[in-house]
Parts: C-alpha cells; sequence; structure tokens
C-alpha cells in the first residue's frame, strides 16, 4: 500500500464557518487511507507554534476531525505588530514537519507569509483559496489588503470559490488571464434535500405550526448585516402577525442584536439557535431565507437553502455565481427594510421541490467535487476541478 498522503489546509479556526463547513465537508468524501486532511489553525492562547494545543478553547469541528484521523496545529493570531514572530512560529512548524505533500491557505490575509516558507521547506503544492470578496473596515481590512499584494506570484495555485472572490484578493487581471481556478463552494446536496415529513417533525419540536417562517444561517458579525435582517423582520411583523425568524450562528454581535429585537419588540418571535450539527433540519423548517450579507466569497448557506427548495431573497452584493436555481432574488440593502419585507411577504407561497438535481447539475454537489480534488492532491492536476 503506497504512504498516505497529508494535506494541510490553513485556517483561522475549526469553528461552524463557511470555510470550515466546505473543506469538513470535502474531508468526509475522502479515502482516508489513501489522502488525509490535517489543520493549521490560529489563536491568541499561543506564542508559537503548538501541536494539539491544551491552551486553545475547543471548537466546533476539533472532534470530528481527530476522529477522522486529522491533527490540529496551532500557530498565534497575526496581530501585524507580532510579524516577527508569528513568522518564526510558521518556520519553526516546516522546518519540523514535512510529511505534507500539499498546503492549501484558506486565510489568504497572511498565505503571502506561510505559503513561501512551506514552499522553503520543500512542500511539493502550495494553494491560495479565496474564500471572501470583502473585508472588514477599518485598519484590519487595510492590513488585510497589504499583506495579499502579489499573493498570485507566491502559490503553485490559485483558487477562489466566486470570479468575485477571486478578483477581490488575486486581482481582476489574474483572473482575466487565467490565473485562478473558479471552484464554486459544493455541499452534501442530497442531506439538505426537501422532506415534507422532516419539515413537519422539525416544526412541530420548534413549537411551529403555521407560521410563516423566516431563516437566516451565519456568524454573528460585520459581513453578515444581522441589523438590516432584523429591521426587515420586524417591518414584516407589522405586515405578518404570524412571522418568526429562525437565526443559526454564534458571533460576537448576538448580544447587540438581541437588545436589538427587545427594543423593536419583537423579541419573541425571534428563535436564536446558536450553532447546529444538522443545520440542514432547520432549513427544512424555514420558508424563507434571508442574506443580506454586505460581501459575500460564494455563500455556502445559500447554496444549502436552494437544496433545501427554499426562497430566497438575498443582498445584490452576493455573486450571481451562487444562483443555481430560479429560487433566489436580489435585492438592495440600500433599500428601505420595508420593501424587502413587501417582496418577503409577496414570495411566501410557492410549490417546495425537491431540487437535487439541479444542485448537481449546476455542479454543486461535493460528491462530484471529491473526485476532482483527489486527483489534484495526488497528481498536482487541477483540470477536474
Amino acid at each position: 500500500m503506497s504512504e498516505t498522503i497529508r494535506v494541510l489546509h490553513v485556517l483561522g479556526g475549526t469553528g461552524l464557518g463557511g470555510a470550515e463547513s466546505r473543506i469538513m465537508d470535502l474531508y468526509r468524501q475522502m479515502n482516508r487511507d489513501e489522502l488525509q486532511f490535517d489543520f493549521l489553525v490560529h489563536s491568541s492562547a499561543v506564542n508559537g507554534f503548538r501541536e494539539d494545543a491544551p491552551e486553545r478553547e475547543p471548537q466546533f469541528y476539533d472532534e470530528e476531525i481527530r476522529q477522522l484521523g486529522g491533527h490540529i496545529y496551532v500557530l498565534p493570531k497575526f496581530k501585524v505588530y507580532n510579524y516577527p514572530a508569528y513568522k518564526k512560529a510558521i518556520q519553526s512548524f516546516f522546518k519540523a514537519h514535512h510529511e505534507f505533500r500539499v498546503v492549501q491557505g484558506h486565510m489568504t490575509s497572511t498565505a503571502g507569509i506561510y505559503l513561501p516558507i512551506a514552499k522553503k521547506n520543500g512542500v511539493p503544492i502550495t494553494v491560495a483559496h479565496s474564500r471572501n470578496a470583502g473585508v472588514v473596515k477599518g485598519l484590519k481590512g487595510i492590513a488585510t489588503r497589504f499583506f495579499r499584494r502579489n499573493l498570485v506570484r507566491k502559490a503553485d495555485y490559485c483558487f477562489a470559490c466566486s470570479e468575485l472572490a477571486g478578483k477581490d484578493v488575486f486581482g481582476d487581471e489574474a483572473v482575466c488571464q487565467g490565473k485562478v481556478k473558479i471552484i464554486h463552494n459544493a455541499i452534501d446536496a442530497g442531506k439538505f434535500t426537501y422532506d415534507p415529513q422532516r419539515r413537519a417533525e422539525v416544526r412541530e419540536k420548534l413549537g411551529l405550526r403555521e407560521q410563516l417562517v423566516i431563516g437566516h444561517v451565519g456568524r454573528f458579525d460585520y459581513q453578515k448585516n444581522h441589523p438590516y435582517l432584523i429591521e426587515v423582520f420586524a417591518k414584516l411583523c407589522d405586515r405578518r402577525q404570524d412571522a418568526v425568524l429562525l437565526l443559526l450562528g454564534e458571533g460576537p454581535g448576538m448580544d447587540s442584536i438581541k437588545e436589538k429585537c427587545r427594543a423593536l419588540g419583537i423579541d419573541g418571535k425571534v428563535m436564536f439557535l446558536g450553532n447546529q450539527r444538522q443545520p440542514e433540519n432547520y432549513y427544512q423548517a424555514m420558508d424563507i431565507f434571508l442574506l443580506p450579507s454586505y460581501f459575500e466569497g460564494l455563500p455556502g448557506v445559500l447554496v444549502e437553502a436552494q437544496a433545501a427548495g427554499l426562497r430566497c431573497l438575498v443582498s445584490d452584493a452576493v455573486t450571481r455565481e451562487a444562483e443555481a436555481t430560479d429560487l433566489v432574488t436580489y435585492l438592495s440593502i440600500e433599500q428601505p427594510a420595508g420593501e424587502w419585507a413587501k417582496r418577503i411577504e409577496a414570495s411566501a407561497s410557492y410549490e417546495r421541490r425537491d431540487t437535487f438535481q439541479m444542485m448537481r447539475d449546476a455542479g454543486f454537489d461535493v460528491a462530484t467535487q471529491a473526485a476532482g480534488y483527489r486527483i489534484f492532491y495526488q497528481k498536482g492536476d487541477s483540470s477536474g476541478l
């Protein structure tokens, strides 16, 4: 038997984020006797490179990664001023670990630092993978742009989840010249397929019957634009007394959103469900999916919502490449919240249907994509992706 190929994914963490979820979907598809994934993540709990640092707070996917045979390695969180210490920790890591055939960097803000070091230490294939099409405001966003400069020249391969994400990280010229491979975020589409019986069971569990159920899945941070979402829902409540909002996810902005709900008098209609290991069940319970983001790469949650047969109202800042079905309507977040509420009410009556084949045909099923990744990891041939 040939030696198992090990692939290192570099991420901010192993929490329930979009990039992490898509990598885990892919990981589950691998023959792990042939291919294994390891994870290099970041934490403010360490000062230098550590292996399975006990100081780091456990995250959502840690247990599953270890059960699948993967390792989790920890670097200090990059804060610009600690550049020398950060670089030293990366150098220490790659001097100690020579087992990786591929290093795939999903954290592009510092990929220009760690990918060249990986290459210098003998890693055959390095990949910079753009997963988003925007940065946060302020100094952090400026620093991210600075450290991404010329990233297209610092990796063997450049991947992006959408053309928009590719241009944002690698530049218009690199995308137009074909230097960036566009690989749409794929999901385990079969898990999300609409099932009336499962819908009834989940709604009963949540105490929902004939209500109009609005849903959103996403981390509570600036990018996802929860304040606007809550304003939209408040306006909808003026029009539909039976409206309920399900919010899946966690994050630093959750408490302020709860306070906003109380201030608007809608807190009794909003269910904060946190992170869920089986989010596919909650999509079944929804009637309309909202995604009013400021920016996205190619949002996996929008792919999931369509796989569940949901009508989706989405910010027009989100790439059209995520539109796999006729269920998506793009709206401007510059509009008054009441305009979104009107569109929700007008969209509420439709026939829910099985969209699995549509998602597969559009290239959003991970089982198909995994075959291309297996060849890439084994042979460095990206033509099947």
